[in-house]
């Protein structure tokens, strides 16, 4: 039994680890790019990205990940509601008019922005090599979200 929590702690920090070594769209050489592409709405798919920094008075690099990742979430979830809030609908409304007027939409959006596709996440490292922040890329099919919902997106 040892044996094994030892494999499952090593492969886990394995995964941690090399989220931080490659230079992606969002990070060069662990460390946030000064320009990225803004949020985008493409036809019928959101896609955001939040940020958040780490408490670099915690000592334990586990806890910088976790609470830059949750905030980095947060951000992320609150753009996507901003976005979605201003999605025309067919007929001229908005999705924030038919949350305001039906509170099963309001709830049925604000579990769809819960649970959005976190496509990556990105740990920052500052000039000592430690996490001092978190990049995550969320993004929500509106297409999935009408059907749910039960309405027709406008052109």
């Amino acid at each position: 039994m040892k044996k094994l929590m030892c494999f499952v702690a090593v492969a886990v920090m394995a995964v941690m680890l090399s989220g931080c070594a490659a230079d992606t769209a969002h990070t060069k050489g662990a460390k946030a790019n000064d320009t990225m592409k803004n949020e985008q709405i493409d036809k019928k798919i959101i896609e955001v990205r939040g940020m958040a920094a780490a408490d670099l008075n915690m000592e334990n690099e586990m806890q910088r990940k976790a609470t830059s990742e949750q905030a980095a979430i947060v951000d992320a979830q609150y753009k996507l509601t901003t976005m979605i809030k201003g999605v025309k609908l067919e007929g001229g409304n908005t999705i924030e008019k038919a949350m305001l007027t039906d509170s099963v939409i309001a709830a049925t959006v604000n579990a769809e922005i819960k649970g959005a596709e976190i496509v990556s996440t990105e740990w920052t490292r500052n000039k000592e090599k430690e996490v001092d922040g978190c990049i995550v890329v969320m993004r929500l099919d509106l297409n999935g979200l009408a059907k749910r919902v039960g309405f027709k997106l406008g052109q």
